[in-house]
């Protein structure tokens, strides 16, 4: 009689134990996948993130030279979230000294998310808005679909990925915020991606980038109102060149940093006297001579993306119809005189291009 007794509490121990190992892996939230992809710029869902840092340091040093401890949280993977601890210090120039909140610059390097597009980044770069106000955030929505515009023409092109972000004070003096942002793609994912390496050479000029990719992004800057850049000193410019054999060994460039722009139009960017322009809308060519013919061709070429442009504007649901509407008046100074007054703006290329 003991032993039957004793088996059928060993019986029951056993059950007992497998049924508690079952429900605590059931439990435990899934770990993410290292093999599979996070598509943090294949994909164009906005991302709630979470910052926390020392928000009073930030605003007060707005340091570039060293990092603060913050940590990352990502919210909604896979039902969970993803939140590591990691490092950020500001960057820019202008907006470094002008912003509440100056572009950001993560250290994620060797933090491992568990992803294998995020964990072969070791610095990503944040584009916050720049202070609070609707029309701040209008900058930083308008600045992100610039971006979008690029991409429609051209893959070699920076990717990015919309946030919503929580700035969350680590010393609790001050109160959460919550605004936009976008993540720029890192440069050496761009050129993987695009079988690419990256040019760091400061004293390229346009001669050295491949004819109709500098006529392209000539044109783009002229098109969004952009004179804020160069490639000498690969200024909001970034050079790559193709791993393929090319015997020519031109570069490729690259814009970024479109908020010193006239589709943006932040009422900071003002032209300055050697500009020569009024404001910052006015349309300034900076592209190399070339023959009206090749401007012709290369106009034709962007009436042909039209529609395109302006459905990525118009299928954004971050901004209203007044911005949108504000956007694409800005951009019709520039079609309807590629699509009916073409003299005119061939008139106007040929006369302010730069000879070499």
């Amino acid at each position: 009689m003991g032993k039957k007794v004793f088996f059928q509490d060993f019986i029951l121990t056993l059950i007992f134990s497998l049924c508690v190992s079952t429900y605590s892996l059931l439990a435990q939230p899934a770990k993410p996948d290292s093999t599979k992809s996070f598509r943090l710029f294949e994909d164009d869902k906005i991302i709630e993130i979470s910052l926390r840092f020392d928000l009073t340091t930030y605003f007060r040093t707005k340091p570039r030279d060293s990092y603060l401890n913050a940590n990352l949280t990502i919210h909604s993977v896979q039902d969970d979230s993803i939140s590591r601890d990691i490092k950020l210090k500001t960057r820019g120039i202008f907006r470094n000294k002008y912003c509440t909140f100056p572009p950001i610059e993560l250290n994620i390097k060797k933090v491992n998310f568990g992803y294998s597009d995020l964990d072969k980044i070791s610095k990503l770069k944040l584009v916050p808005q720049c202070s609070s106000g609707k029309d701040k955030e209008d900058y930083v929505l308008k600045e992100y679909l610039a971006y979008k515009l690029f991409n429609v023409l051209t893959d070699t092109s920076f990717r990015v990925r919309l946030l919503s972000i929580n700035y969350v004070d680590t010393q609790k003096k001050r109160k959460p915020l919550r605004q936009y942002g976008f993540f720029i793609e890192p440069t050496e994912i761009l050129a993987s991606r695009t079988n690419c390496t990256q040019v760091k050479v400061l004293t390229l000029n346009q001669k050295n980038i491949v004819a109709r990719i500098m006529d392209r992004v000539a044109l783009f800057n002229y098109m969004i109102g952009n004179y804020d850049w160069s490639i000498p000193g690969q200024h909001n410019i970034v050079v790559i060149k193709s791993l393929n054999i090319d015997p020519s060994g031109l570069g490729i460039a690259i814009p970024h940093d479109f908020d010193w722009t006239g589709l943006v139009n932040p009422i900071y960017a003002v032209p300055t006297e050697e500009i020569g322009t009024e404001n910052i809308r006015e349309r300034l060519f900076e592209g190399v001579c070339r023959s009206k013919e090749i401007y012709d061709k290369e106009l034709g070429q962007f009436l042909s993306k039209k529609e395109e442009f302006y459905r990525v504007i118009n299928e954004f649901p971050y901004i209203n119809e007044i911005v949108k509407k504000d956007i694409t008046n800005y951009l019709d100074g520039f079609f309807n005189q590629v699509a009916g007054r073409r003299d005119i703006i061939l008139y106007n290329l040929m006369n302010t291009c730069k000879k070499f």
